[in-house]
C-alpha cells in the first residue's frame, strides 16, 4: 500500500476491525445486491442502497447536495467523520459513493481494500442486525460540489472529436465490443451496442487481485500505461450507468496518481442511446493498432 500515490486512502480488513467501534469511524456497506448486508455485515457497519439512496430517484443524477447532506446526517456522519466503504464485486459501488463523497468535499474517506470479498474469505466476525447510527448531532454541510472529478456529454464528445483525452472503456470485452449491451441481469441498458469511437478497453477487474485486493502500483502502471494513460494527457472513464468507472476513476486518481481523470458517469446508458452519437463496434486493438 506504502507504493500507492495515496495510501492513507485504503484501509485493510485487520484496520477495519480495530476501529468498527471508534466514536468518528463510520463504516458502510454499498453492494450491487442491495440484499447482501442483510445476509451478514461487518459489525456496526450501515449499508447504503446504491438505486435508492445514492441517487436522485426523480432524475438520473447523483444526489442533490441537500439529500446528500440529509444522508450524511442520518448516517451518524459529522464533516469530521472518517468514513470507510466496502462492497460485493471487490467494491463496485464502495468506490461510486467515494467519488460522490469527494464530489461534496468529505474530507477523509477509505476503501476497505478488498472489500465484502476478503471479509468472508478471512472468515472474520459478521452480523445480520441492521445497524440503525443515531443521527449526527450536528447537521452535514457539503461543499459546493466539485464537477471537475465529473464529466459531462459535451465534455465527452468534444475529447473524442478531437482526441484530446484517453478514453477508458472499463466493462467486460463483450460489452465493449457490441455483443451483449449489459451484464446480465443489469436493467439499465441501451439500444445499441459497442463503444466511444478511440476508446481503449481496460476492464475494471484487472484492477484486482483474485482476493479483491488492488494490485500493486507497478502492475497498475503497466496495465494502463499500456493503453496509453500517462500524466500528459487527460482521462475519461466510462462504462454502462458510471460505478465500475468511478472503481478506475480510483485506482487512476488516488492509486496511480493521475493527475487529470474523471468519470463519465452518463457512461454507455447515455452514449448508446443518443441520436446521432457514433460508435464503434468490435474486439479491442492495441495502441499500436490505432
Amino acid at each position: 500500500m506504502s507504493t500507492y500515490a495515496h495510501p492513507e486512502v485504503l484501509v485493510d480488513t485487520g484496520w477495519v476491525t480495530a476501529h468498527t467501534k471508534d466514536a468518528n469511524v463510520r463504516v458502510v456497506e454499498v453492494d450491487v445486491d442491495t440484499k447482501a448486508y442483510d445476509e451478514g455485515h461487518v459489525p456496526g457497519a450501515i449499508a447504503w442502497a446504491w438505486n435508492t439512496q445514492l441517487c436522485d430517484t426523480v432524475v438520473r443524477d447523483i444526489l442533490p447536495r441537500s439529500q446528500f447532506e440529509a444522508l450524511m446526517t442520518q448516517s451518524g456522519i459529522n464533516n469530521g467523520t472518517t468514513v470507510v466503504l466496502y462492497g460485493d464485486n471487490n467494491n463496485w459501488f464502495a468506490a461510486w459513493a467515494f467519488w460522490q463523497l469527494k464530489i461534496y468535499g468529505h474530507k477523509d474517506v477509505r476503501i476497505m481494500d478488498g472489500g465484502r470479498k476478503k471479509w468472508l474469505a478471512e472468515g472474520r466476525d459478521l452480523d445480520t442486525t441492521p445497524t440503525k447510527p443515531a443521527p449526527s448531532a450536528t447537521p452535514y454541510q457539503a461543499s459546493e460540489p466539485d464537477y471537475s472529478l465529473r464529466a459531462y456529454l459535451p465534455q465527452v464528445q468534444q475529447a473524442q472529436k478531437a482526441a484530446s483525452a484517453v478514453l477508458i472503456d472499463v466493462r467486460s470485452p463483450q460489452e465493449f465490443s457490441g455483443e451483449i449491451l449489459a451484464p446480465p441481469g443489469l436493467p439499465e441498458t441501451c439500444q445499441r451496442g459497442g463503444h466511444i469511437p478511440g476508446a481503449r478497453s481496460v476492464p475494471w477487474g484487472k484492477a484486482c487481485n483474485d482476493d479483491g485486493t488492488f494490485k500493486p502500483l507497478d502492475e497498475l502502471q503497466k496495465i494502463y500505461g499500456a493503453e496509453g494513460v500517462s500524466q500528459s494527457k487527460p482521462v475519461i472513464a466510462y462504462c454502462r450507468i458510471g460505478e465500475r468507472s468511478s472503481h478506475t476513476w480510483f485506482v487512476l486518481k488516488y492509486l496511480m496518481g493521475v493527475n487529470n481523470v474523471v468519470n463519465y458517469d452518463g457512461s454507455w446508458t447515455e452514449w448508446g442511446n443518443l441520436v446521432g452519437a457514433p460508435v464503434e463496434k468490435g474486439a479491442a486493438k492495441s495502441v499500436g493498432q490505432g
